[in-house]
């Protein structure tokens, strides 16, 4: 079917088909056209151009009466499926407890992994699909999802069925990646090598022999695991196809960023306390700095330096980090938001990061992430809105009108 959107007021997100992503100064260049049409044909944008042309034939016509066009967003880290939520810890954070107090005290992830482990497949899926459909109500259309709330086999393969089951019953483009080393299980307390032995040996070839996985991720941390153990993971994951995306310096710089470079690691995330070595490794990589915003504004932690990595000409991306503990939000909008109020991000970076260089954090920026003729219809249009900073700077307002997925509507 083709569907034509017309009296477009600014189509936004505009690159060549074969731009995978944006780096530094080009993050601030936003194609845009203003007073505009775009047609889908099936699951394809086919064509866009000005109202003064003429108007292409179509099946279907939506009228966007001065609303604004661009790509749905990309959210690249989120831990969107797991059990119940961590309002305690919320409170205990209220009162001064740390990150890595909580997680000494049993609470944290292992906390969530008690609770997942009680928790059926299938209410794990309705409360995980009820996420979803909330995420994409504020505009999302591709998501990766990470396992790492099992930390046992079993339960590890029990999160990534539930991913699988999303994948197969969404519209939404969903990548999923193992996170069996977000911490050490409390069966193997004290006895973290061990650990990481049963992960390599164990957890791996079971997800990879029933093709669960796109991408395997390290919680490579001060307290977590060792860049020595991370790299040891990952080397694992590769022999079944997983490509590296790796948590690093959220609370330390920890070694992470030197790991996942020498992996060739998709994704660097987090980077919060990252250094000016850290910064170096990245530029020329293959490897896009992912930022969490959210995790800084919830936990009341330093922000990642986007401003000063944009400057020294890197591609960043922004994710939202949904989890229950640290960003129990998978608000993207919000996410631009906070990278232009906290990071200094304009409001054309901000979106390039949450959009085509999001996309490239996922692999999926050849069809994802930007408005180009043959790329998905993966869209959000939004309400009359006076201009394109106005999307961060209404960082409250719920401005999404429609969105569509594979050229169908999702809402």
């Amino acid at each position: 079917m083709k569907r034509l959107i017309k009296n477009i007021r600014f189509l936004i997100g505009l690159q060549q088909r074969n731009c995978l992503r944006v780096e530094g100064k080009a993050m601030s260049r936003l194609g845009v056209i203003e007073n505009a049409w775009l047609l889908t044909d099936g699951d394809r944008i086919a064509a866009y151009g000005r109202m003064e042309d003429p108007l292409p034939e179509a099946d279907d016509v939506t009228d966007a009466e001065g609303g604004t066009l661009l790509p749905a967003w990309c959210d690249p880290h989120t831990h969107l499926v797991y059990a119940g939520t961590r309002e305690g810890e919320f409170v205990d954070k209220i009162r001064g407890l740390s990150y890595a107090e909580i997680a000494r005290r049993g609470g944290g992830i292992l906390n969530s992994a008690d609770r997942l482990h009680q928790m059926s497949e299938d209410d794990l899926y309705a409360e995980a699909m009820t996420r979803l459909q909330e995420a994409v109500a504020c505009g999302t259309g591709c998501m990766e999802i990470k396992s790492g709330y099992g930390l046992n086999t079993a339960d590890e393969l029990k999160m990534l069925r539930v991913i699988r089951r999303m994948k197969a019953t969404s519209r939404v483009k969903i990548m999923s990646t193992f996170l069996g080393a977000h911490a050490v299980g409390r069966a193997y307390t004290g006895r973290q090598g061990e650990y990481v032995d049963m992960v390599v040996n164990e957890m791996i070839p079971a997800v990879g022999e029933e093709g669960l996985a796109d991408y395997i991720d390290v919680f490579c941390d001060e307290g977590f695991f060792t860049p020595a153990e991370t790299r040891r993971i990952l080397e694992a994951g590769a022999r079944y196809g997983m490509r590296p995306k790796i948590h690093a310096c959220e609370l330390a710089s920890s070694g992470g960023v030197e790991v996942g470079v020498a992996c060739e690691a998709l994704s660097v995330d987090h980077l919060e306390s990252a250094s000016d070595e850290d910064l170096r490794l990245l530029r020329g990589s293959a490897t896009i700095p992912t930022l969490l915003p959210g995790t800084s504004f919830f936990l009341r932690m330093p922000y990642a330096q986007g401003r000063r990595m944009i400057d020294c000409g890197l591609p960043i991306a922004l994710a939202s980090d949904c989890n229950p503990g640290s960003t129990p939000s998978a608000d993207m909008k919000f996410v631009v938001s906070l990278a232009c109020i906290h990071m200094r991000l304009l409001p054309s970076e901000a979106i390039h990061g949450a959009t085509l260089n999001a996309a490239a954090a996922m692999g999926l920026s050849h069809d994802y992430g930007s408005i180009a003729v043959g790329k998905k219809a993966h869209l959000q249009l939004t309400v009359p809105i006076p201009s394109v900073a106005y999307l961060p700077y209404a960082y409250t307002r719920r401005i999404v009108r429609q969105v569509w997925l594979e050229g169908e509507p999702a809402l």
